[in-house]
């Protein structure tokens, strides 16, 4: 039997996985509360989401939109995919919303970029009852090169995303600070861009963002302002715990900054930008 998938959210992430299922057989339902967008999803031959699914999943950015999504398509399936990253007590509180009316949630966080959601590789850190997983499987073997299984316990893919989340800031950030020294320094920031990545200072964060930076395109495949929301969760979670959490206050910050300067809807590698207006120097515009 052909599955039938809504997928809420077509940006970045949503539309790759859209076009993901589509290619793998899937029968694919889509919305997006933005017009183009979602004529997108239906030019490359998914339909718009209006009666029931087998399977819906949520690729928007925040826990309100969440709430929304909920609100309009949440009883459309048996089993409910929340990919977006949202605090672990939002996830708890919307999982026991649809267990109330009988729908299975998975707090399912992807991470890997539009690329790989395209590709069918994200990786994805779930939780949730395993009726509701095992129905999702075949769904989640088409999204996922690796499918992280954290338990039962509602709130668990959520938890694992912001110390995910919160990594990746900090490596953005640390990134961006090393590389405006390295222009402070006249350095040629493509050699040093090699350098790094051959070397002990090189991540994940800086081998995807970097060369996009240092070209120039911070046209938004994760904007700046979802990533500040992000590591601020993380933030937000040390505080409830009575901790001090300074490398992420810190991401936080220059996050924050970056944001006030203008680059809310640029990619997140426009920390690159923030340092180089703060320290008067000059890197790929």
């Amino acid at each position: 039997m052909t599955l039938r998938v809504g997928v809420v959210g077509v940006g970045a992430m949503g539309m790759g996985i859209a076009k993901a299922l589509l290619a793998k057989g899937f029968e694919v339902h889509a919305r997006d509360i933005v017009a183009d967008r979602e004529a997108e999803a239906l030019a490359a031959g998914a339909r718009r989401l209006e009666g029931d699914v087998d399977v819906v999943i949520s690729v928007v950015v925040d826990a309100p939109q969440t709430r929304a999504v909920i609100e309009e398509h949440g009883g459309r399936a048996p089993a409910f995919m929340m990919c977006s990253t949202i605090a672990p007590s939002e996830s708890e509180r919307f999982a026991a919303a649809l267990f109330g009316v009988q729908v299975g949630m998975l707090d399912a966080p992807i991470s890997g970029g539009p690329a790989r959601a395209h590709a069918g590789t994200l990786s994805m850190m779930v939780s949730g009852a395993d009726a509701a997983f095992d129905h999702c499987k075949p769904v989640i073997d088409a999204m996922t090169a690796k499918c992280f299984r954290m338990g039962t316990r509602p709130g668990d893919g959520s938890r694992m995303k912001v110390v995910n989340n919160m990594m990746a800031a900090s490596n953005i950030v640390a990134a961006s600070e090393a590389m405006a020294m390295a222009a402070k320094l006249g350095i040629d920031l493509n050699q040093a861009m090699a350098v790094v990545n051959a070397s002990s200072g090189g991540s994940w964060m800086f081998a995807d963002r970097m060369p996009r930076a240092l070209a120039g395109d911070y046209a938004p495949t994760a904007a700046a302002r979802v990533l500040l929301k992000d590591v601020g969760l993380f933030v937000e979670i040390a505080r409830s715990f009575g901790l001090s959490a300074p490398m992420a206050e810190q991401a936080h910050q220059v996050f924050r900054d970056t944001v006030e300067r203008g680059y809310a809807e640029e990619d997140d590698c426009a920390v690159l930008k923030r340092y180089a207006d703060v320290w008067d120097v000059n890197v790929p515009r």
